[in-house]
């Protein structure tokens, strides 16, 4: 049997996008996002079915909209992005029918846990600059305790403060690597 070569196709940042969502006093949502990253598919298929998929993120990129709450998220409270700077993520990209799922390992500070992601692929399409792009967006949940995550205050009233759920949405654009 031939095997195809692997072709390899990175993250665009200029063109996608890291966001979480977490809810704040169980009463609200907050949106964040990290603002960089990098990543890169390598396929040996057209379709991108059983692709090695890795994954960076600069935890100290995180942006809440609001810098005393981007500056604890920073701390030890949280990502303690002095001693951790990134999150990372090794998995493979299997294709199930129509759908997708990102399966693998996710380091958040010292803890790797395996996850699986919804990705719902775009397709793919040559642009204006004669560059093979495709278009993937990434869905899926996490508890952030499992990671080490574990701070946590309860109001007056027996409000938490920050939940434990936190919904991950990536919008991803790659580039072909010629």
């Amino acid at each position: 049997m031939e095997t195809l070569a692997k072709t390899l196709w990175k993250v665009d940042p200029t063109h996608s996008e890291v966001q979480f969502k977490v809810k704040h006093l169980v009463i609200s949502t907050v949106t964040g996002q990290f603002n960089n990253f990098e990543g890169a598919l390598e396929s040996e298929t057209e379709d991108f079915d059983g692709a090695d998929a890795s994954f960076s993120i600069e935890t100290a990129s995180v942006d809440t909209n609001q810098s005393d709450r981007d500056n604890h998220l920073k701390s030890t409270d949280f990502f303690d992005s002095e001693n951790h700077p990134n999150i990372i993520f090794k998995g493979k990209l299997n294709k199930s029918g129509n759908d997708y799922k990102l399966v693998g390992d996710l380091t958040i500070k010292d803890t790797t846990k395996n996850v699986e992601l919804d990705v719902e692929h775009g397709g793919t399409m040559v642009d204006g600059y004669g560059q093979n792009k495709a278009g993937f967006e990434i869905t899926g949940n996490i508890n952030r305790k499992e990671f080490g995550l574990t701070w946590s205050m309860v109001t007056e009233a027996g409000g938490v403060v920050v939940g434990d759920n936190v919904k991950l949405q990536l919008n991803i654009q790659l580039i072909e690597s010629k």
